[in-house]
Formats: C-alpha cells, structure tokens, sequence
C-alpha cells in the first residue's frame, strides 16, 4: 500500500511537471561527448566487448529466442515492459538507424521519431559511456550481429503509464547529469572500474535506491547514495558501495573472483546477478573485473589476474558469531526444535554446521545478505525452487542447489527459514507459514 501511494504521489507531482515540460522544454538529441576524427574506426572486439560490459544480451533476448532480437519481458512497478529487437534487422530492428539515432537512445532514451523509451532501458547509466564505446557498439550491433526478423509484443501500459510524453518531464528531472564520464582521479585501476561500473554495467540501475518518482537515486559516486542498495522484483540488490557495503569484508581479489565466476569464499551470485555473471562480467577481462572490485573496494588490486583454478579449501570452522548454532547442531539433542531438524536433514550436508558451506562452492549463510533481507520471497524461493550458479569459463562446473517444495509444506518451510534468519549471529525477523504459501502460489501461476 505504501508503494502504491509512493507511485501515486510520484505520478501527481510528475503530471503536473509534465504538463509544464511539453510546453516549455524541447525534445533534443544530446551531442558526442568526444569529436573522433571522421574516419575513426574501432579497434578490433571492442564493439563486442562493449555489449559484453553492457549486459545487453540479458534483456535483449527472450528465453529460447535469438540473441539480441529483443521479446523478453521485463517486469517493472508499472507493468510488463518488453525489451525491443536491437539485431540490424530493417523491418522489425534497429536496421534503419543512423549513428544519431543509435546515441539519442543510448544517451536521451529517444527513438529515432522522438518516441522516449521506458527507463527500463538504462539511459540514465548509458549516458556516461564515452562517444568511442558508443560508436564501437553502435558498429558491432550493424556490422557483427546477424539481423533476426522478430516483430516484438508491443509494450501496453495501463494509464498513465501508456502516455510517454509524459517522460519528457522524467527525463528532465532524470538526466540532470551531463552525458560523459567525470573519473574521481583515484588511480588509473579504479577510474576505469568507475567508467565501468557507472556506465556500461549500470550498476545503479539496480544496486541504488529509487525515489518516489522510480529515478534512481545515486547515478554517480559524487552522491551519497550511490550503490546503497535497491529492490529489484522483489529481490534485494544490496550495497555495494562505502564502508557500509555488502562487500566491506571481501578483499578486492575476492570480490573480483565473484564478478568473473559468481562465486567467491563468501558468496554464489542467484537470480538476476546470475545472469549478469553469465552473460556479462565473465566475458571481461581480469583486469577490467579488478578494476571494478579497486573501485567498489576503495583500494587498487596486488594480482593482475583472476584465479583460474577451484583450490580445495578446507572447511571453515565456526567463528564467534556461530560457535552457539554450531554446537546445537553438533550435539543434535532429541528435544532440538523443528527449524534446525530440518536443517540437519536438509542443508548440512553442503552448508555444514558451521553455517560457512564450501568455499566458492557452496556460500556461507551467515550474514547472507539474503537470508537476512527484509525481502523475503528470494530466500522462500529458493528453498522452494532451488538455485543455480552458471557455469563460466574460469569455473566450468555449474552449482545446482535441489528445491524442497515437494519435500517440505508451507509449516515447515518457515521453520527452516526462520531458523537461518535467526543462527550464526544473524538476527532478521520471522516468516509464517503464509509467507511461504504467498510465493509458492504466485510462482505456480508463472
């Protein structure tokens, strides 16, 4: 109810803006923020590298669909937003577009007949990306990409959502950045895992907070809520950022292991970081993924590369945190509760009772920042559901964890659930059993 009155709220202040902005503010194109010389060309892979760092494959392309044909829903706060053929297809992609074109919707969110995209699309980050990444991607995407005739649903918005003229006021407020990057001047390393993560990767789009008007609220790292955790469908995007940060405790090398293989001593990437892990990070190179961990972790790397081989690590023993939970589940007594039976039974086997799993195997769930979240449904899910961590080039086993929602009801679902939420120093507040029935039946609707 409270973010229905946020949006409602939003949606008031930004008719009356907009009403404003169609009569005093112009519709424009947004000029290179290089002057390349006439006949500059791109070097080699790097159109390809850029829609790699871009992560466009992932929204592009619809699950069994050709890549970059567009068709994928996209769900958002106002409805179903489905992402758009951007293979060099005449008919039915982006085939017809000039250079001019191509920049106004990465840098204004404007097709080439004035039409402003959804912010789904994520100009907002976009526009820090330089002219020469621009113009490389815009010369893969015509020249590398087989055009794929793929005419996609058109997007249908419930009122007021459907009037987009109403997004020249949200752009307005929205672009206030200028287009172009500002590097913080901190080491050449972490300026170029700023560049990255502030533009190509768009990292805020989901890793910092909205305001009431669904703009991201910290599209820079000169503000204070830069990559400060977002929600994203439910699912927790935590902090990335400062010394509050998820993160606080990896080391750079760790943190970049985990952009190149979704796994790392502390955590395995699910849901939407998977596909980010899958389809983008693990396609950089290692230097480019230490950048972004020197950027995100405030200090330049020591290695120049990432780990390529899983070492055997043995298992990590129980800290002060989880000494408690760990001697509770050694001792096993008869009379131990529902919760931690279940765990034993059910989760032991790769988390241990130490709560630590098996280094880049299996992730520690102490301090998990899902099992912790205030947004439950992830951690439901996953019990439910299981999970997998995809397979990439430096770690070519996939991680597949079994769902339990044939093993375990509802009852007995939030027992375990509340049992994580509550051992090894974790202390994040209970679940019933109608949690668990909310996502198993919305699910079953999928």
């Amino acid at each position: 109810m409270k973010t229905f009155l946020r949006i409602l709220a939003g949606l008031v202040v930004v008719g009356v803006i907009a009403l404003l902005a169609f009569v005093f503010v112009p519709v424009k194109r947004s000029a290179p923020t290089q002057n390349l010389a006439a006949d500059w060309q791109p070097e080699e892979g790097q159109g390809q590298y850029v829609m790699y760092a871009g992560d466009c494959v992932a929204c592009h392309t619809a699950e069994g669909g050709e890549p970059l044909a567009g068709g994928r829903p996209i769900e958002s706060p106002m409805g179903t937003i489905w992402s758009t053929n951007i293979t060099p297809d005449p008919k039915t992609g982006i085939g017809g577009w000039s250079l001019d074109d191509f920049r106004a919707a990465m840098v204004d969110g404007l097709m080439p007949d004035g039409t402003h995209l959804y912010p789904a699309m994520p100009y907002e980050n976009f526009r820090f990306m330089s002219e020469a990444d621009i113009r490389a991607l815009y010369d893969y995407l015509m020249n590398g990409v087989e055009p794929e005739e793929n005419r996609v649903q058109a997007t249908q918005l419930a009122f007021p959502f459907n009037q987009r003229w109403g997004l020249r006021a949200w752009n307005w407020m929205a672009l206030s950045h200028e287009a172009g990057f500002k590097p913080l001047g901190a080491s050449e390393m972490q300026d170029r895992g700023q560049y990255l993560v502030e533009g190509a990767g768009h990292c805020a789009a989901c890793h910092s907070p909205r305001n009431e008007l669904m703009m991201q609220d910290g599209v820079t790292a000169s503000q204070k809520t830069f990559l400060a955790g977002g929600v994203i469908d439910g699912w927790e995007a935590p902090a990335l950022y400062g010394p509050n940060s998820t993160i606080a405790g990896w080391s750079v090398e760790e943190t970049a292991n985990y952009l190149a293989t979704g796994r790392n001593a502390h955590s395995a990437a699910n849901g939407e970081m998977a596909l980010v892990v899958e389809h983008s990070l693990q396609h950089l190179t290692d230097a480019d993924n230490l950048a972004i961990a020197a950027f995100l972790k405030g200090k330049d790397a020591e290695t120049t590369e990432v780990a390529g081989v899983m070492k055997a690590m043995p298992q990590p023993e129980a800290d002060a945190a989880g000494e408690e939970t760990a001697a509770m589940l050694t001792e096993a007594s008869p009379d131990m509760p529902l919760g931690p039976r279940l765990y034993l039974d059910n989760c032991s086997g790769c988390h241990f009772v130490t709560g630590k799993g098996a280094p880049e195997i299996f992730p520690e769930l102490e301090n998990n920042p899902m099992v912790v979240s205030a947004e439950v449904g992830p951690l439901i899910s996953v019990i439910l559901n299981g999970a997998e961590v995809p397979s990439t080039e430096k770690r070519p086993m996939k991680l597949v964890m079994q769902g339990y929602a044939e093993r375990l009801d509802d009852a007995e679902v939030a027992e375990l659930v509340n049992f994580l939420r509550s051992s090894w120093g974790n202390d994040a507040a209970a679940i019933a059993a109608e949690d668990v029935a909310k996502v198993r039946a919305a699910q079953s609707t999928h």
